[in-house]
Formats: structure tokens, sequence, C-alpha cells
């Protein structure tokens, strides 16, 4: 464990001594080439703010609209034969839309139940097993100008949906 702690400790600052010295032998203009990059940088940060702002309403509408209780109420028998408690289902919904949103929850729920519950192992493995998909999709594409998003959705959405199947499955086999 000692190494690991020690490589980890000097991940970081290695790397950035290889940037610069590498930097130096090639003859690159180091601080230029960095404040060209942060104005890059600044530009798409600002472009990107838009994209945000529609992510930020749609979740803030998405959460208003009681859809989360609904599908609570509505597949609830479902999801307890296969081992899905009511309180993983938010994380489920959210995930693609929001990882802060995800978080949130999976706070609220290793707060409330403890982190051996079987509630909060499933869904600390749901939030690591799949991908903020709207949101990749609304900055990262929005920023480089694609608003062909139909593939990607599909794709993305499929990913997110094998990703909380592979959770369920390993947490199944692994607690219970």
């Amino acid at each position: 464990m000692n190494i690991i702690n020690t490589i980890s400790l000097w991940a970081l600052p290695l790397t950035l001594i290889l940037i610069l010295t590498l930097g130096i032998i090639k003859k690159v203009p180091i601080y230029e080439t960095f404040t060209e990059g942060a104005k890059d940088g600044f530009k798409v940060a600002v472009n990107i703010i838009p994209y945000l702002v529609a992510i930020i309403v749609g979740i803030g509408m998405f959460k208003a609209s009681g859809i989360i209780e609904a599908i609570e109420g509505n597949f609830s028998g479902i999801l307890n034969h296969i081992h899905v408690p009511a309180d993983v289902i938010p994380i489920m919904i959210v995930r693609s839309l929001s990882g802060s949103a995800a978080l949130g929850i999976f706070s609220d729920i290793a707060n409330s139940l403890g982190p051996d519950d079987y509630a909060t192992k499933l869904s600390a493995i749901m939030v690591g097993s799949s991908e903020t998909t709207f949101y990749v999709l609304a900055v990262y594409f929005g920023a480089v100008g694609i608003s062909k998003l139909r593939y990607a959705l599909l794709v993305g959405l499929l990913a997110d949906f094998i990703g909380i199947v592979a959770a369920i499955f390993v947490c199944n086999w692994m607690f219970l």
C-alpha cells in the first residue's frame, strides 16, 4: 500500500515536470502556449453556458414534475423482485441528466441508510457505472457545434441502461 501512496503523491508533480522538460527540449514557448490554451478554454466555457442553463432547467422541471415518484409507485413491484430498493430509483433516472444531482441523491442515501446498506452499495455502483449522457451531449457536442445527436443519444442511453443492469447484477451477486 505504501507504493501506491508514493505513486499517487508524485504522479502530478512528475507529470508537470515531464511536460515542462519536453516543452523546453522541443523549444515550445511554454508560457505563451499555456495562456493561449487558457484563452481558448475561457471561450469554450462562455459558449457552453446556454447548454448548461438548459440542462439545469430541464433537471429542475424533471424533479418538480413528480415523474420520479410516479415511477417509484408504478414499478415498485418489479424492482422489488430484482432486489432494487425504491431509494435507488432516483439515481437510475437522474444519473443520465446530472452527475452532481446523482451524487447528491447518493449522499442522501448513504447518510440516511449507512455505508453498509444494500441500497447504498447499489447506488454507488450505479453512479460509477453510468455516464451523464445528456450533460455530455449538451455541453461537449454544443461546444463543437454538433447538432445531430440521434445516434449518440441512443448509444449513450443504451450504455446507461446496461450500466444500471450490470450494477443490479453485480450487487445481487456480491451482496445478497
